[in-house]
């Protein structure tokens, strides 16, 4: 499992049947330590609503076709939750809502 930022998306009209209706993300992997980036982007499918800039959480390999969305389907990496805040240390790494007027709960 690996931090990423979503970046794009990627629009697909022709694709094996069992991918249509699923959503397309480019993620880019990011440092849990710097949000910088580290490595190259990937697509992968949306399991859970992501939306764009957000921080998200990707499985790839056959872990990728662990969700209910994904089950049993030719996959390679997943988006499986959308990050609220990172926290190590004890040091606020990220915070999704910060200067937002949105409350998270």
């Amino acid at each position: 499992m690996y931090a990423a930022k979503i970046v794009g998306n990627a629009v697909c009209t022709c694709k094996e049947e069992r991918l249509i209706g699923l959503k397309l993300l480019v993620v880019q992997p990011i440092s849990l330590l710097t949000l910088q980036d580290e490595g190259r982007p990937v697509v992968a499918v949306d399991a859970v609503g992501a939306g764009e800039s957000e921080v998200v959480l990707v499985v790839a390999g056959s872990s990728a076709r662990q969700t209910e969305v994904t089950a049993n389907m030719p996959v390679d990496a997943t988006i499986m939750a959308v990050v609220d805040h990172i926290d190590i240390n004890g040091k606020k790494i990220f915070e999704k809502y910060e200067g937002s007027d949105r409350d998270p709960e």
